[in-house]
């Protein structure tokens, strides 16, 4: 949650001055702090998520030993690595493209200063920049990505699809469903965003999918997670049974 409101708390308050106003403006340091949190947000985002799948194959293939293996030293270790790593590769990218010249256009296409928009106002030739940027991009996938994410539901599947009851199966999955759910719509919006070629570029999709991944993902997150909550769950029967023109509305 605390990660969701940073996330989001980068682009957000310029983005309503542009809904707003229909226009603002921003420094070239603060262009580039921008750019800067927000690949530190974004990337600490997917460690987090790989982290959490992680936590699922533990929940469902070794119940037993939940608790043991998830535990707070661990999972302060997994919080603290996200970060950690996060910081560096947000630095690499960015001091590169602090010491750019941008002697042309100053007019950011989309609603922040994110790495591709950047490098589209640059004079200077930006292929080295490009080339780093898709590079770490690879290294940071391989490393977040397929081993926690992709190797873990494979055991899961495995796993679940060996459960012979329905109740059984249909719980192992209840327990998975949220965080696809969040995985689809961060990484579907994201590679799609940095890793198309410039040709596919659009004005507006890019408008729209920086909305999506940079605002609708992380105000979504805790909607989707906590609604698998018996908690939350109750407390909102609660709620809405006490209020019946709050459920007529609904």
């Amino acid at each position: 949650s605390f990660l969701d409101v940073c996330y989001s708390s980068v682009t957000l308050p310029n983005m309503l001055k542009i809904f707003i106003t229909d226009k603002t403006t921003i420094s070239f340091n603060g262009c580039i702090a921008q750019m800067c949190f927000i690949l530190l947000t974004g990337c600490t985002e997917i460690f987090m998520l790989s982290a959490m799948a992680y936590d699922r194959y533990a929940a469902i293939c070794h119940p037993l030993h939940y608790a043991t293996t998830m535990n707070i030293q661990f999972c302060s270790q997994l919080v603290g690595g996200a970060w950690s790593i996060s910081l560096f590769y947000s630095l690499v990218n960015t001091v590169p493209v602090s010491y750019l010249h941008f002697c042309g256009p100053n007019h950011v296409s989309g609603f922040s200063c994110e790495f591709p928009s950047l490098l589209d106002l640059s004079c200077m030739k930006t292929l080295l920049n490009e080339k780093w940027f898709i590079t770490s991009a690879a290294i940071l996938g391989l490393i977040a990505f397929p081993p926690p994410t992709v190797i873990s539901y494979i055991h899961i599947i495995s796993t679940t699809l060996r459960i012979r009851s329905v109740e059984g199966r249909r719980k192992a999955f209840s327990t998975c469903s949220s965080h696809l759910i969040v995985v689809t719509l961060y990484y579907g919006t994201a590679l799609f965003r940095y890793l198309r070629p410039n040709s596919a570029s659009s004005v507006v999709l890019d408008r729209m999918l920086s909305i999506q991944y940079g605002i609708l993902t992380p105000m979504l997150n805790p909607v989707i997670y906590s609604l698998k909550n018996k908690e939350v769950k109750a407390a909102l029967r609660r709620i809405l049974g006490g209020k019946s023109h709050i459920c007529h509305v609904i």
